[in-house]
C-alpha cells in the first residue's frame, strides 16, 4: 500500500537466517551461489553478512497450493512453512554447483505447469531452496 505520493511503505525485503555454522552457509549463499556481499559487520556478540539477491517478492501460499507445490517439484509434501525460491539463469547447473558444495538434492529440475525447470533442495542455514528457471523469456 502506498501513500498519496506513491512512496512504497516497504523498500526491501530482507529475510534473515541465523546458521549455526555461520562459515559455511555463507561460503555456500556468497561464493557458491553467488550472492554479492552487501555489508558485513562483527563485534564481540557475533557476526552478520548482508548479501545482495537482486529483487525480492514475498509470495504468500495456504496449504492446499503449497501441498501442490511440493508435488508438482518434488512428488510429495517435503517444505516447512518457509521456503527461499531464487530465480537462475540455468535450474540445472545451479542445481549441480550447489550439490557439489554441500547441499542435499531433495528433487532435480523438473518442468512445471506454469512453464519453469524447478529444482529443490536442502541447504545450509536449515533451509529449503527452490531453484527455478523461467522457461517462457
Amino acid at each position: 500500500m502506498s501513500d498519496a505520493s506513491d512512496t512504497p511503505a516497504v523498500r526491501e525485503l530482507r529475510l534473515v537466517v541465523t546458521a549455526d555454522d555461520y562459515d559455511e552457509a555463507l561460503r555456500f549463499y556468497r561464493d557458491v551461489l553467488g550472492l554479492p556481499e552487501q555489508a558485513a559487520f562483527s563485534s564481540p556478540d557475533g557476526r552478520v553478512t548482508i548479501l545482495d539477491a537482486g529483487r525480492a517478492t514475498l509470495e504468500l501460499t495456504d496449504p492446499n497450493h503449497a501441498a501442490f507445490i511440493d508435488d508438482v517439484e518434488v512428488g510429495r509434501r517435503v517444505a516447512g512453512h518457509v521456503r527461499v525460491a531464487f530465480r537462475v539463469d540455468d535450474s540445472t547447473a545451479a542445481t549441480a554447483r550447489l550439490a557439489a558444495a554441500g547441499a542435499e538434492v531433495v528433487a532435480e529440475p523438473t518442468r512445471t505447469p506454469w512453464n519453469s525447470l524447478n529444482s529443490r533442495l536442502e541447504a545450509p542455514g536449515a533451509l529449503q531452496l527452490t531453484l527455478f528457471e523461467e522457461l517462457g523469456e
